[in-house]
C-alpha cells in the first residue's frame, strides 16, 4: 500500500507543476505492472488505491509506467536518503534541490577558475618527494595532506610515478617496475 500511495503523490505532485507528459519509475513490480494492466489485483485493500491512480491518469496527455529494479534504482536510493536528512517545517516553504547530470565525472567540475600559471597539478608532490620542501605558503593541515599523497609516488630520475597496489608505478603508458632488491626498471 505504501507503494501506491507513493505513486498518488508522485502523480499528484506532476499535477500540481502543470506537467501534462510523465514517465514513471518504480521499483515496485506490482505497482508497475498493475498499473500497466498486465498483472491483476487480488488484494482487495488495492483496488481502491488503483481507482485513485487511474482517475488521476486523466490529468495527463501522456504517461508510461517503467519498472526499475531496486539494484538499478541508486538514484531513487540517494533521493530517499536526502529526504529522511532534510528537517522540514510545514509553514516554510521548501527549496527544491537543484541536479544535473554530467558526461563526465564531477571531480572535473569542482574547480572554481583555471590555474593561474603554467605549473602542473602535480608539482607540490613532485617537490616534496624530490626536496622534502613544502610550498610557502602551506598550513599545516596542507603540509598534512602533501604528506599523505606524497605517499602514493615515487620519482625516477625526473618522472613522477603514482605507486598501485600491485606495487608497480604508472605514468601516462610507461610503467615503473619496482624489484625487490629495490633496484627498478620502466618499459
Amino acid at each position: 500500500m505504501a507503494e501506491y500511495e507513493t505513486c498518488i503523490m508522485g502523480l499528484q505532485a506532476a499535477i500540481e507543476r502543470g506537467i501534462k507528459t510523465l514517465e514513471v519509475y518504480g521499483d515496485s513490480a506490482l505497482v508497475i505492472y498493475q498499473l500497466r494492466g498486465e498483472w491483476e489485483i487480488r488484494d482487495p485493500k488495492l483496488i481502491n488505491y488503483q481507482m485513485v491512480v487511474l482517475g488521476l491518469l486523466r490529468e495527463f496527455d501522456d504517461i508510461t509506467f517503467n519498472y526499475l529494479p531496486r539494484d538499478e534504482n541508486q538514484m531513487a536510493d540517494a533521493l530517499a536518503t536526502l529526504a529522511l536528512m532534510i528537517k522540514a517545517n510545514k509553514e516554510e516553504e521548501m527549496r527544491p534541490i537543484q541536479m544535473s547530470i554530467y558526461e563526465f565525472p564531477a571531480s572535473c567540475c569542482n574547480l572554481e577558475e583555471e590555474e593561474k600559471d603554467d605549473n602542473p597539478w602535480y608539482l607540490d608532490i613532485l617537490r616534496y618527494v624530490r626536496d622534502r620542501k613544502y610550498p610557502a605558503q602551506a598550513s599545516e593541515n596542507d603540509k598534512r595532506t602533501l604528506r599523505r599523497l606524497a605517499c602514493d609516488y615515487v620519482l625516477d630520475g625526473d618522472v613522477l610515478y603514482k605507486r598501485r597496489k600491485d606495487q608497480n608505478f604508472y605514468w601516462g603508458n610507461s610503467v615503473l617496475v619496482g624489484l625487490r632488491d629495490g633496484s627498478s626498471f620502466t618499459y
